[in-house]
């Protein structure tokens, strides 16, 4: 992983003392509210319903086992004891006391880590697929570009007041494990005809009120010239981007305005005028951050490996978690362990100071030291060797994080909801934790098979209702909270935005709502091996139309 330089500590430091400043100028009333907001938003601090929330960036989810017991004590030390990983893989502290604020900031700095730009009008966290470097169809680690472009929109002058926030993410695979074209910008590492490496890059997508597949701009721009490309459509959208209208601000509502063709005609115009004045990276610089990802030095290892085939043999409870939570590595011997931060009944991404420190153990003794954090809101130790497979699992079971079922019925993402935040219409965490009770038997899970379910308290879709399989959105009617359900969505290569399937239900009622929703779909797939979105997509909306609301 990237490695602080001199110019990176001076950079954090500084930043932690100018915000400590700031922050006492608003205890001793010197600042107003109005004019702090900004100042803190930039750094990453939020003011909720209830407490004060800082956002720390994870840049594309990659942790070291100290930063992750630093994220522990700091939990401990100025929280309520647990964080919160979230969709942008970081880690958000709810309850946080802005007194203490600039010694957290401080603390996080000491383990190269800080809140820059994790909110505000900026380019905020680059986001990646959480197997990068250990996945096998990858065509290359797209951490390397992530952390380029990681440095070059931290502080950028010209990009730190856009006209709304800016979210950009990486795959580097053909499989998106990043969600790319729901994001500002989306980039995908691809190879040429002739078997050049460069990016495909895809503009405007998003989701909040007007969800919206980013559609593709460029389907090869070469690698050297990804910074200058990059800046030449922040500079168009800087230009036109709406800022009289918050709700019209988004690049995704400008690409939508101008037509894809005209937006990229746009972009391609700039570009030559960027391309000379030395934007882009020169070659020196990138190999020196390519080397900071090096692959480490992985064992030989001849498979199968006897010790792990023998213990899927035996414990068919341990098979059914390898089926569903170890991720194939690149190297053979070794596997990707994805940890479900979904217990039956628990808050989705939610880990205590003791749980993390226990995984920050686990990475040091079985993963190299690394975790990952994923943008469904749990955890990766991407480098564990097959033999030592069953001791993880073994090890995650006593601190209760051992359920089979990424990628399945409980496997859910939601938002923080009306329990913290301020923007929230309805409350998220409580229904999340009904349908996992609801779905808790595993057998039942394993054979509705792949399954997501992606919850929002508001419009705004931090939980990213939209792509979810079936979608569910919390909104106020009259004073009661309802929620709707959406279906189709997609946040994978095959991105689509899910359907409103009608009208909403009451809190109470919304967990039977999609017990029959799934139901349906098991009376309708044509075999066990077809999921619920390739079943959605066959069928349409309407025989879960009539399960939920008879026939109109």
């Amino acid at each position: 992983m990237y490695i602080y330089d001199t110019f990176d500590h001076t950079v954090t430091r500084e930043r932690v003392a100018e915000f400590s400043q700031q922050v006492k100028r608003r205890l001793a009333g010197e600042l107003s509210e109005d004019q702090f907001r900004p100042l803190r938003l930039m750094n990453g601090l939020y003011l909720q319903l209830h407490a004060y929330m800082l956002r720390v960036a994870i840049p594309y989810g990659t942790l070291s086992s100290v930063q992750v017991h630093k994220l522990a004590d700091i939990a401990r030390k100025y929280d309520r004891d647990y964080g919160h990983f979230t969709t942008r893989q970081n880690i958000q502290y709810n309850w946080i006391k802005l007194d203490q604020v600039p010694d957290l900031l401080a603390e996080l700095a000491s383990v190269e880590m800080h809140a820059n730009q994790t909110s505000g009008n900026c380019i905020r966290n680059v986001t990646a697929d959480q197997f990068a470097g250990v996945a096998g169809d990858e065509v290359e680690d797209p951490r390397i570009v992530s952390e380029i472009i990681r440095q070059w929109s931290t502080f950028h002058p010209e990009f730190s007041f856009l006209p709304r926030k800016f979210k950009i993410a990486v795959t580097g695979a053909p499989k998106d494990r990043a969600a790319i074209q729901f994001h500002d910008i989306g980039i995908q590492i691809v190879r040429n005809s002739a078997g050049e490496v460069g990016y495909a890059v895809y503009v405007g997508g998003g989701m909040g009120r007007t969800p919206v597949v980013a559609p593709l701009i460029r389907a090869f721009l070469p690698k050297a010239e990804i910074l200058s490309y990059l800046e030449a459509i922040l500079r168009v959208y800087n230009r036109y981007g709406r800022r009289d209208n918050i709700y019209k601000a988004r690049i995704k509502i400008l690409v939508r305005d101008l037509g894809p063709a005209e937006f990229t005609r746009q972009v391609e115009a700039e570009w030559p005028e960027i391309r000379p004045s030395g934007v882009n990276l020169p070659a020196a610089e990138e190999a020196r951050i390519e080397a900071f990802f090096a692959p480490p030095a992985y064992e030989k290892i001849a498979e199968p490996v006897a010790s792990f085939v023998e213990a899927k043999a035996k414990d068919r409870a341990f098979a059914r978690w390898v089926s569903t939570n170890v991720h194939p590595h690149k190297i053979p011997g070794y596997g990707a362990v994805t940890i479900s931060l979904k217990p039956i009944g628990g808050i989705p991404g939610d880990a205590s100071s003791a749980q993390m420190h226990a995984i920050a153990d686990l990475a040091d003794t079985f993963s190299l030291s690394e975790v990952r954090v994923t943008h469904v809101q749990n955890l990766v130790l991407p480098n564990v060797k097959q033999s030592e497979l069953f001791a993880v699992w073994q090890r995650l079971g006593e601190i209760g994080f051992a359920d089979a079922n990424i990628g399945l019925v409980t496997d859910i993402i939601a938002c923080p909801g009306l329990d913290y935040c301020a923007l929230a219409n309805a409350r998220s965490i409580p229904v999340a934790q009904q349908l996992s009770k609801r779905f808790a038997d595993l057998d039942r899970q394993h054979n509705i098979g792949p399954l997501q379910i992606k919850i929002s308290g508001c419009i705004n879709a931090c939980g990213h209702h939209h792509a979810g399989h079936i979608g569910i959105l919390g909104v106020d009617k009259a004073g009661q909270e309802f929620y709707q359900i959406t279906l189709g969505g997609a946040g994978d290569e095959t991105a689509s935005i899910g359907q409103l399937i009608g009208p909403g239900f009451a809190g109470e009622d919304i967990v039977g709502a999609v017990d029959k929703v799934v139901a349906t779909y098991i009376a309708i797939r044509s075999s066990t091996s077809e999921t619920f979105i390739d079943a959605y997509r066959r069928v349409g909306a309407a025989p879960f139309k009539e399960s939920l609301y008879g026939r109109r």
